[in-house]
């Protein structure tokens, strides 16, 4: 699947795209001022989205890849 494909997966099981996933990261401590903590790990990022949107490893992953900034609304 490519990043887009899921993206536009997330977007219709969660109904929130990359700007909300970066308002939800930020207001759960994840983020600073755009930018992923350096403390925080994937894995907790996939804890956060597992526990709280029921999204399998690799959704996650890609919402993970976004917040690093590794990925945007653009990559494919």
């Amino acid at each position: 699947m490519s990043f887009q494909g899921y993206l536009r997966t997330i977007k219709e099981k969660t109904g929130n795209g990359p700007a909300e996933f970066r308002t939800l990261a930020e207001q759960k401590s994840f983020t600073q001022d755009g930018k992923l903590k350096p403390d925080v790990k994937a894995g907790d990022i996939v804890t956060w989205l597992k526990e709280d949107f029921d999204l399998g490893q690799g959704h996650a992953m890609a919402i993970y890849a976004l917040l690093k900034g590794i990925k945007d609304e653009n990559s494919q």
